[in-house]
């Protein structure tokens, strides 16, 4: 299963997890230090809708944004 959005075409971004150890100098620390830095995916909220296309039902992968800004018409 594909995880794009069939109407605006949005997929799956990248980022970065971070970890970090030790206490903030505004705490009073001496500061935070990374121990560790993972790859990570932040994926759309995607739903399975029936939704009318040309006049016909069809079954569509569909984000929450679109869902929001009415770009669907749902049956």
């Amino acid at each position: 299963m594909a995880r794009r959005c069939d109407i605006c075409g949005k997929g799956p971004a990248t980022g970065n997890r971070i970890i970090r150890k030790g206490l903030p100098k505004k705490k009073g620390g001496i500061g935070l230090h990374t121990t560790g830095i993972t790859r990570r995916r932040f994926l759309p909220n995607l739903q399975k809708l029936r939704v009318e296309v040309d006049g016909s039902v069809k079954s569509r992968l569909v984000c929450c944004s679109c869902l929001k800004a009415n770009k669907v018409v749902k049956v």
